[in-house]
Formats: structure tokens, sequence, C-alpha cells
């Protein structure tokens, strides 16, 4: 059975301030459909939004920040948890540093942990410890992140679902002639140098660190699926119905 790792982000998992729940059940019930194909690993954004549920506080200084992750993460899996028991799913958290994935022997042992966890059929759900983390959580943070795992748990693919629904020839906010490209391999370093725009005040990321992902899989060989997390129709009819309708695909496959 191939091996998957799901990224989803802040952008996708929150609005106006609060989780968005809807869009949470959608995501578990696309998983859920998933898990009967592919072993799966959740990558999820949204710790630091859950806390902001609970406490107001000023995202912008790095102290309320780590202290609303520290609120938020309970509040995320106790959520996630919820809304797997109705596949009769369990749960587990898998929280990592970067200083975890630049060590061999953390590097093992986190892939132990998460082979133990997928052969007995729970779904790890890893986030950045960003409780503690410091420079850990600047931009692109789990982007990177996933694609870390991802190479790190010998997984085939990473699949990103975010409020960018491919990747374009050029800005789509932009230009509106702007192209999806639906298939890449290779991507260009100009573009990775661009500056990053999220677009939500609890996102990290945009385009320019999904690229950056994308990047260090294919150095690796490895492949990274790009798709909306608000419609998951293009991302369903991929990965379950072998059909390319919308995303972006980067592979070394030519």
């Amino acid at each position: 059975m191939k091996r998957v790792v799901v990224k989803v982000g802040s952008a996708v998992l929150t609005e106006k301030g609060e989780i968005a729940l809807s869009r949470m059940q959608a995501l578990v019930n696309f998983l859920a459909e998933l898990r009967k194909k592919y072993e799966v690993i959740l990558v999820s954004s949204g710790a630091v939004a859950g806390g902001y549920t609970k406490l107001k506080l000023d995202r912008t200084l790095l102290a309320n920040k780590q202290a609303l992750a520290a609120i938020g993460q309970p509040v995320l899996m106790q959520r996630y948890a919820k809304k797997f028991e109705k596949h009769d799913t369990i749960t587990a958290q898998v929280l990592v540093t970067a200083a975890n994935l630049n060590k061999d022997d953390d590097i093992l042992r986190v892939r132990n942990t998460v082979e133990t966890l997928l052969r007995n059929g729970v779904i790890p759900i890893v986030n950045e410890n960003d409780a503690t983390a410091t420079d850990e959580l600047e931009v692109g943070d789990n982007d990177q992140l996933s694609a870390y795992i991802t190479h790190h748990t010998d997984a085939d693919m990473l699949i990103i679902l975010s409020d960018i629904d491919a990747y374009y020839d050029c800005d789509p906010r932009a230009n509106s002639h702007a192209e999806p490209l639906k298939v890449v391999h290779e991507i260009q370093k100009s573009e990775l140098c661009k500056e990053v725009t999220p677009n939500n005040v609890f996102a990290t990321g945009g385009i320019v660190t999904k690229l950056k992902a994308a990047d260090y899989l294919l150095k690796n060989n490895k492949e990274m699926f790009l798709a909306s997390g608000f419609d998951l129709s293009d991302v369903r009819s991929f990965m379950l119905e072998g059909i390319h309708r919308g995303g972006t695909i980067f592979t070394t496959k030519r």
C-alpha cells in the first residue's frame, strides 16, 4: 500500500478567527476515503488559530503566538478526534521541531512512531511544536515540515490542500489570463526567491513555500500534488479516481 502525507493549512482550517468545522469535516471524510487505498499521515496547521478561539492575544508577538499554540493544539486534536470517531478511526498527535528532523536519531524515532501508528490503523496528525519553537515559527514552517515528513517517513507523495488551487504560469490574482500548470517537472530558481504572500492572518506561507516543498521533494525523487482545500473535488478525482481534472502534480516522471 502506498503512503501519502496530506498537509492542510490554516487558511483552509480557519475562518473569521474560528476553526472552520464544516471544512474540517469534509477533510476528515476525504481522508477516511483515502485510507481505503493508502496509508495516510496528516500534517495539520491550525493550533494558533485554535488557541485564538479561546483567548484573543496579539498574534504578532512570538510569546503570545506560542501561548496560543499551547492552548490551541489540544483544541485542534480534540476536534479531529471527534470527527474521525465517526469513521471508527483513532488519531494520534505527533509534535516535532525542525531540530528533530536534522538529527538522525530523532528522525529514526519519529519514523518508528509513525510506522507503529500506521501499522495499528491509527492516523498520525503531525504539527510543529510551536509552543517551544523559536525560528521554526517563521514563514513556511508546515509546508517545509510536511515535505520533510514525506521524505523521512518514506511516503510516496505529499498532498498540499490550500487556498491556492494550483500552480499558475503567473499570479492569478494580478492576471486574469493566468493558466494553471497541471504537470511540473522542475521549478525555476527565480520562482523560489519571490516574496512570500500569505492570504490569511493565521497562515505563514504562500505559493513560494509550497514551491520550496515541491523542489525539495523533486530532488528526492518524490511527488507533490497541490490542490484546493476549500473544494476537494480535484484532489478526490486525482487520488481516488485517477483523473487529473485540476490541481498541479509536481513529478520527475515524464
